[in-house]
């Protein structure tokens, strides 16, 4: 009976070596977005996109310097606030994770992009936009996406050429991604001939757009155009058109989602809009990488689930080429990426910006995304 229990004992502290030798050898990949408030679906579609990855890496297995790996997300909520965005950046740098997919908001990702860099933590944008993210110096901050430096001029070049616009008003939701988009926006806009009649600012917590829609409509421009996120473009849009303003409203890649059709209403048909990156039905997998997303989470796709999905496989890349988990291996390996994924050739120039971009234009029909052209950077 003592050597029955004694076998037992051995037999079983042997089957638990290999978790707890494993147990070294997870890695946490960190991946931010707001998960609470007006944008929290935005939010979530890009942590399906990560999880989605991290879920594929791990049934096929991962091997780094010769030992397995088991990559775990470690999700966090910024709310869209940069101030919660920077707390949740230290604690993720506290987790030690290997390297961070987000923020999804440029207003969040610049000031976050500092705590990341005095860890010697890569950061891989799935949606910040604004070029002063990546102008900072800083060898950890790279993005999937275009700029608005490359957005704002394919919105406003699409404008004049394909939708006759002469004449525009901006607004903005006074955020470091709206204003900027709608700065790149007017000076593009200028530079074409089309001939700003006013600039306003609202906030991305605004509900009541009716006195600027109003002062607008005594303006009559052909369009207007609105840096801001869809919860409050989808608003704007339907506000404008209850006060019969027929201006067409473009917008970039936050007002590009699926939920801005319930947001709009039947103003959505209305809408004009640009995403920092290939459509997905153009993307190389992006049918594929649907249909995956679909079967996983029971609902469709918003707009930045497949650039998450690359970002994670980018950093697991980097991570295989360096032969190593140790962040700072990581992000030496980073610069060399020549990666092939959903959303096609991901390559970095040296401020970690894609040399490869393009601009998707989009509109709405019956409550559909439709794609109008496709503008390569």
């Amino acid at each position: 009976m003592r050597q029955n229990t004694l076998g037992h004992l051995i037999a079983t502290a042997v089957l638990t070596l290999p978790f707890a030798a494993n147990a070294d050898d997870i890695v946490r990949i960190g991946h931010v977005g707001p998960l609470t408030g007006a944008i929290a679906h935005l939010g979530k579609d890009s942590e399906n996109g990560a999880r989605l990855a991290i879920e594929e890496i791990n049934a096929k297995g991962l091997v780094v310097g010769g030992k397995r790996v088991t990559p775990q997300l470690d999700p966090q909520d910024d709310a869209g606030d940069p101030r919660t965005a920077t707390q949740v950046a230290q604690k993720l740098v506290d987790d030690k994770v290997v390297g961070v997919v987000g923020h999804l908001n440029s207003g969040t990702t610049i000031p976050a992009s500092r705590i990341y860099k005095e860890a010697g933590v890569v950061e891989i944008s799935q949606a910040a936009t604004n070029p002063a993210y990546t102008q900072q110096g800083f060898n950890t901050t790279y993005r999937v996406v275009a700029t608005d430096s490359q957005q704002g001029p394919a919105l406003a070049m699409y404008a004049a050429k394909s939708l006759g616009v002469k004449t525009v008003a901006i607004v903005d939701d006074a955020t470091a991604y709206g204003q900027g988009l709608a700065d790149q926006f007017a000076k593009a806009a200028s530079a074409v001939g089309v001939k700003v009649l006013s600039r306003d600012a609202t906030n991305d917590k605004a509900v009541d757009f009716r006195a600027i829609a109003t002062k607008i409509k005594g303006e009559n421009p052909d369009a207007i155009m609105y840096g801001g996120m869809d919860a409050t473009g989808g608003p704007f849009a339907k506000q404008a058109r209850q006060l019969g303003v027929r201006a067409k409203i473009l917008g970039g890649d936050g007002v590009c989602s699926t939920d801005v059709v319930k947001l709009a209403g039947l103003a959505a048909d209305n809408i004009v809009c640009s995403e920092a990156g290939m459509a997905l039905e153009k993307m190389p997998g992006g049918v594929e990488f649907a249909r995956k997303y679909e079967a996983r989470f029971h609902q469709p796709l918003q707009v930045y689930a497949p650039f998450s999905y690359d970002a994670v496989y980018i950093i697991v890349d980097a991570m295989k080429r360096a032969d190593s988990i140790d962040p700072t291996k990581i992000l030496a390996a980073m610069p060399s990426t020549d990666y092939k994924g959903v959303i096609g050739e991901t390559s970095f120039t040296p401020q970690g910006d894609l040399r490869h971009g393009a601009i998707s234009i989009f509109s709405y029909r019956d409550g559909k995304k439709v794609l109008l052209d496709v503008v390569r950077m």
